[in-house]
C-alpha cells in the first residue's frame, strides 16, 4: 500500500520567487486628497472612490453598484450638511437704491448772488421800492443806516452838477432860453437835492458847528457855478438859493456863538471864506457877513451898535495872543483883599 505523504499546499504566489515583495497599498493607489478625505467623512465609500479614480484600472460593474449604493450621485448634487453655511448678506442700502441722474435744469440765482451783480444805482432803486411798499422796512432803514457824511452829501451835489453841466446843447448860447430849456430838468433836480441836504446839516439835527459850516462852504460854491440866464426870470431860481444858503449861514454862525464864546469861528478862515461868498453872489449874503462880525466882537473890541473898531491885523495879534497864553500879560494886576 502506497503510502502518501502530506504535503503543504501550494498558492500561486509562492511559485514565484520570494524575493519580490508584493507591492503595497499605497503603491497601487494614489494619495487621497483632501477634498476626497472630507468626502469619507460624510459617509462616502473611499475605497469605491478610489477604485473609480485609479489611474489605468477599467471600471467594473460591481464598481458602478457600489457607487450608486453610496448614493454619490445624490450626494454629490448637493452641499455636505457639515460644510459651512454661507449666510446671505444685504448689499448696503446706498447700493439698492438707484437713483436716476438728472440733467441740468435751470433756477434762479439766491439772493447774496443776485445783490452782488446789482450796481449802486439798481440797489438803490430796488430799496426805494421796497420802502415805499413796506413802511416799517423804511423806518428801519432810516434809523439803521449811518449818519451821511459832508463829503458824501457833497459828491451826491456834485454828481447832480455834473449831469448838468453834460446837458447843454453844443453851440449857441449856454445862457439863452433854449439852452435853458434843455437843462431844466437837471437844474431843478439839483436844487432839490440842495434843499433836502442842507437842513440836514443845520441845527438842531447837527450839533458840530464845524460840519454845518463846510457843508455850507461847498454848497455855496456850487450854487456859484450856476448859470446865469438872460432872461431874469430864469434866474429866480438861482437868486433863491441864494436867500436860502444865507439864512442857513446865519443860522450856523449864531448858534456857534453861543458855544464857547464863539471860539469855534476863529479856526478855519471862516470871516475870509464867508466874504468871499458874498463877493461872489453880488451882497445876496450881507446878512450871515454882519452876524460873523457881532459874533467876532468879542475879541476885537465891538462897539455897543455892533460895529467893528479894530481891523484885521489887530484881530490876528489878539488871537496869536490867546493862542500863545500871553494876552493881558502888560495889563496891571491888583494886589490885596478882593
Amino acid at each position: 500500500m502506497n503510502s502518501l505523504v502530506a504535503t503543504p499546499p501550494t498558492f500561486p504566489h509562492q511559485l514565484f520567487d520570494s524575493t519580490r515583495l508584493s507591492p503595497t497599498r499605497s503603491s497601487l493607489y494614489p494619495p487621497v486628497s483632501s477634498e476626497l478625505k472630507r468626502a469619507s467623512a460624510d459617509g462616502f465609500n473611499t475605497v469605491s472612490l478610489q477604485n473609480l479614480i485609479t489611474p489605468g484600472r477599467k471600471r467594473k460593474a460591481e464598481d458602478d453598484d457600489s457607487y450608486e449604493s453610496a448614493g454619490v450621485d445624490d450626494r454629490m448634487s448637493a452641499s455636505p450638511s457639515n460644510s459651512p453655511a454661507f449666510s446671505s448678506r444685504s448689499l448696503p442700502t446706498h447700493r439698492q437704491i438707484k437713483r436716476a441722474r438728472s440733467g441740468p435744469a435751470g433756477r434762479p440765482l439766491s439772493l447774496p448772488r443776485l445783490l452782488e451783480t446789482l450796481d449802486a444805482e439798481a440797489m438803490r432803486t430796488v430799496l426805494q421800492s421796497i420802502c415805499e411798499r413796506h413802511q416799517e422796512i423804511g423806518s428801519e432803514v432810516v434809523h439803521t443806516a449811518p449818519r451821511p457824511s459832508v463829503a458824501s452829501a457833497l459828491d451826491v451835489l456834485r454828481r447832480y452838477e455834473t449831469s448838468l453841466q453834460a446837458s447843454f446843447p453844443f453851440g449857441g448860447r449856454s445862457s439863452s432860453d433854449y439852452a435853458y430849456n434843455r437843462v431844466r430838468k437837471p437844474l431843478m433836480d439839483l436844487l432839490e437835492a440842495l434843499n433836502d441836504f442842507t437842513p440836514h446839516f443845520l441845527p438842531p439835527n447837527e450839533s458840530q458847528s464845524s460840519l454845518s459850516l463846510g457843508f455850507l462852504d461847498g454848497a455855496t460854491e456850487i450854487i456859484s457855478r450856476l448859470p446865469t440866464w438872460d432872461s431874469a426870470q430864469n434866474n429866480i431860481h438861482k437868486q433863491n438859493a441864494y436867500e436860502e444858503i444865507s439864512k442857513a449861514w446865519t443860522l450856523v454862525i449864531r448858534e456857534a456863538g453861543k458855544r464857547g464864546g464863539g471860539i469855534q469861528l476863529q479856526y478855519g478862515g471862516w470871516d475870509q471864506k464867508l466874504a468871499k461868498h458874498n463877493q461872489q453872489a453880488n451882497g445876496k449874503l450881507q446878512e450871515a457877513v454882519h452876524e460873523l462880525s457881532a459874533s467876532l466882537g468879542w475879541i476885537g473890541g465891538q462897539a455897543q451898535d455892533g460895529s467893528s473898531t479894530t481891523g484885521p491885523q489887530e484881530m490876528g495879534s489878539i488871537r496869536q495872543q490867546l493862542l500863545s497864553g500871553t494876552y493881558g500879560a502888560n495889563l496891571p494886576v491888583s494886589v490885596g483883599p478882593w
